[in-house]
């Protein structure tokens, strides 16, 4: 396993639309693993592929209210149901210093491919839901800040220098 570079915003890699996987191979379990050795060293708790620079469907988060130590991988991953809307303070490897309240749905189904490339589908709420939304965010080209009022994202922005176009 290897650790990767976490790209930083405004990256361009960070907007693009992540490529759906074709075929689980050992090239996806690689990265996936290298995946999880880069989120776990950097102290987070979700990574998408587009975080470091692959453009590929592929998410890895940990369980943190499950099974201590779980961590999962999500090829493909769709939500498929939403529920409810809970407000949340979140963060992101790729905006380093940077946190706010977003308002996601509380209650998810995801379905998604495992390293397998078996499909499942998870029935999740609390934080494990929040970190799968924010990392398929990723895979869309969407980050949490985009989620914000307007004025309160031009000022993270100008915080972080970054002369860019912002989403709306």
């Amino acid at each position: 396993m290897a650790k990767l570079d976490i790209k930083i915003y405004p990256d361009p890699v960070l907007r693009k639309k992540a490529r759906q996987v074709g075929r689980v191979g050992d090239d996806e379990r690689r990265l996936a693993y290298d995946m999880i050795e880069t989120m776990r060293s950097s102290n987070g708790v979700g990574l998408a592929a587009p975080q470091v620079g692959v453009s590929k469907r592929i998410i890895v988060a940990e369980d943190v209210e499950g099974d201590k130590g779980a961590t999962l991988t999500l090829i493909n991953p769709k939500i498929t149901q939403k529920k409810g809307k809970a407000k949340f303070c979140e963060g992101c490897l790729s905006l380093p210093g940077v946190s706010n309240d977003v308002m996601r749905p509380e209650f998810i189904t995801v379905e998604a491919l495992n390293l397998d490339g078996d499909e499942l589908k998870i029935n999740t709420d609390g934080i494990l839901a929040r970190i799968i939304q924010h990392e398929i965010d990723h895979l869309d080209g969407i980050v949490f800040i985009d989620k914000i009022g307007f004025l309160k994202r031009k000022k993270i922005i100008k915080q972080l220098g970054a002369k860019v176009c912002m989403k709306f």
